[in-house]
């Protein structure tokens, strides 16, 4: 089987028992970077010295196959350099190679930066989504923020201490000064560093200079009143695209805080 295992985010200590267990007997291990998982069995202790096979992500589709094959015979464990494989990091294409041919994938679970962010931050976790890297050209970037302006859960980014203060005047700009952000630098490290404030603070203080690892939790848009006519037009627009009744009603509700049972009583009233 396919092994995916989720590595320390900073601290080694965060190692699992499994993920010691593993590459203790591991006989092959496919690894973003192999001098990072040499690193990590030294510091762990590991004296176990399994083949090792870089899969990054200029390797991945091409080597994809090949170790789906492998996987049929021995287990083969996959590791990132840091948290869980697939996530910002190689390993999807593996994994869909995998459960197309029919391999079995498992996971060894672990340290996460996207769930660790979204838990010191203080902003609401019942609904969030991670949205991986703000893209490097500004014009994409700001693309990409004007599709989630109205974003309404809390919305989680990977971003690069170069790019940071870029990325944050860019949320500023398009989502407004005044958004609530979280900026989560080195987390698990000895100089791990939270800093809150609203985006144009925080885009200030980081033009000044920002090292490490960074993710950036930020506030979703604040509830619109919806227009329970426009809301009900939605829901037959979606009807007619082919969406059941029930599942457009529940998609428009969710988007506009309006009643489910409403939108669907009121979408059965005109189409009779």
């Amino acid at each position: 089987m396919i092994i995916l295992a989720a590595t320390p985010i900073g601290n080694l200590k965060d190692a699992s028992a499994r993920l010691v267990d593993a590459l203790s007997v591991a006989e092959t291990v496919a690894a973003e970077d192999t001098r990072v998982a040499q690193r990590l069995m030294a510091g762990l202790g590991i004296t176990n010295r399994p083949r090792l096979i870089a899969l990054h992500d200029h390797n991945e589709r091409e080597k994809a196959a090949d170790l789906v094959e492998l996987a049929r015979d021995a287990d083969l464990l996959v590791l990132s350099d840091a948290g869980m494989p697939t996530v910002s990091d190689p390993g999807f294409h593996l994994v869909e190679a995998a459960a197309a041919a029919g391999v079995t994938v498992t996971a060894l679970p672990g340290p996460s930066a996207v769930l660790t962010a979204l838990a010191v931050a203080g902003m609401p976790t019942d609904r969030f989504t991670f949205e991986g890297f703000l893209p490097r050209k500004p014009g994409d970037r700001v693309a990409l923020l004007r599709r989630l302006a109205d974003e309404q859960r809390t919305m989680v980014f990977f971003e690069s201490p170069n790019r940071l203060a870029a990325g944050l005047a860019d949320i500023a700009s398009v989502f407004g000064a005044e958004r609530r952000v979280v900026v989560c630098r080195e987390l698990t490290k000895l100089h791990e560093e939270v800093r809150r404030g609203s985006a144009a603070e925080l885009a200030a203080w980081a033009a000044e200079g920002v090292r490490g690892e960074i993710c950036v939790v930020v506030a979703g848009a604040p509830a619109r009143d919806a227009d329970p006519a426009d809301a009900l037009a939605q829901v037959l627009a979606l009807v007619a695209d082919g969406v059941r009744l029930k599942d457009a009603s529940a998609e428009v509700a969710d988007a506009t805080g309006l009643s489910r049972r409403e939108l669907y009583q009121a979408a059965l009233a005109a189409r009779r």
